[in-house]
């Protein structure tokens, strides 16, 4: 009999060979080294992927240096009139749906996670599909720091400029933040922004995630600070900031720690860095940069 195939196991082994590797996290601009608009979606529905499955895209895309962020299943370009070409090999991600049942000894309800593994093919992996389908989205251009910082403030984050260090405090509810100049670039000034608030949308009044777990170089610790890389990495690629996180580099053995120990890991992350950034864009409004895209889609 075949055996199972163990999703959470099989995406965690993927992330832990490109880290072990010495590459760069999935998570770090890789919308940049592309050249072209690398939020994930589906070429046919023009729908985002998220979560986990950006992660898994952008590692398949990076690799194979893909023109488009297009995706589609082997029947969607089927039924587009196109073909996958002879031996090309898809792109391993998942779905997800949380399903209400009733527990057997309790008889009481209660939420499972429902999980199923499909493979998605790059528009560049198919032949005679529409143009539509085909054409790559142009990288965005970054957002302005007049319209970046108008962002921010919409968000209702209380931030106080100054000082040497970039920090959430979860007591004061408040961020610490450099002022723009001690930043290499607008970039790197805007990741490190976006990485604070995602901190910042852990609060029980917001996305409500224990934020006092640990020290440094403990796994809790350790998956605060990467839902924050995440959170930023997501916004990131939809503003076209070229921006690189600041905790990779700090954080990357505790990270390889937990994926090892822990094979659900990636996926609460990931999942708990959608929700933050869902929420920034939800609390502040979609940037103008986001609704011009989206119309150029």
């Amino acid at each position: 009999m075949e055996k199972k195939l163990d999703v959470y196991q099989t995406v965690t082994d993927q992330i832990i060979a490109q880290l072990e590797a010495g590459a760069l996290p999935p998570w770090v601009k890789p919308w940049r080294e592309i050249g072209h608009s690398a939020d994930p979606h589906n070429a046919v529905t023009k729908r985002p992927y998220s979560g986990v499955n950006t992660l898994l895209l952008w590692i398949a895309q990076s690799v194979k240096q893909w023109p488009t962020a297009g995706f589609l299943t082997f029947k969607q370009a089927k039924e587009a009139g196109g073909t996958v070409r002879a031996g090309e090999k898809g792109t391993f991600i998942v779905f997800v749906k949380p399903l209400s049942i009733k527990d057997k000894d309790t008889d009481e309800d209660k939420t499972i996670t429902m999980m199923k593994s499909y493979y998605v093919f790059n528009v560049a992996q198919c032949d005679n599909l529409p143009e539509k389908l085909t054409n790559p989205r142009k990288l965005v251009e970054p957002i302005s720091d007049p319209a970046f910082d108008a962002w921010v403030k919409a968000t209702g984050a209380t931030i106080h400029f100054g000082g040497s260090r970039a920090c959430y405090s979860p007591s004061r509810d408040s961020i610490d933040f450099p002022m723009r100049v001690a930043f290499r670039t607008p970039g790197h000034y805007a990741a490190t922004m976006l990485h604070e608030l995602g901190h910042w949308t852990g609060h029980d009044s917001r996305c409500k995630r224990d934020l006092h777990k640990g020290r440094f170089g403990n796994p809790e610790y350790a998956a605060e600070e990467l839902v924050a890389e995440l959170c930023s990495a997501f916004l990131c690629a939809e503003l076209g900031i070229d921006g690189e996180g600041q905790q990779h580099a700090a954080y990357l053995a505790n990270w390889l720690k937990a994926l090892k120990n822990d094979k659900r890991f990636i996926f609460t992350a990931a999942s708990a860095a959608q929700k933050a950034a869902n929420f920034l864009k939800e609390a502040a409004g979609v940037p103008a940069v986001l609704e011009a895209l989206d119309e150029a889609a």
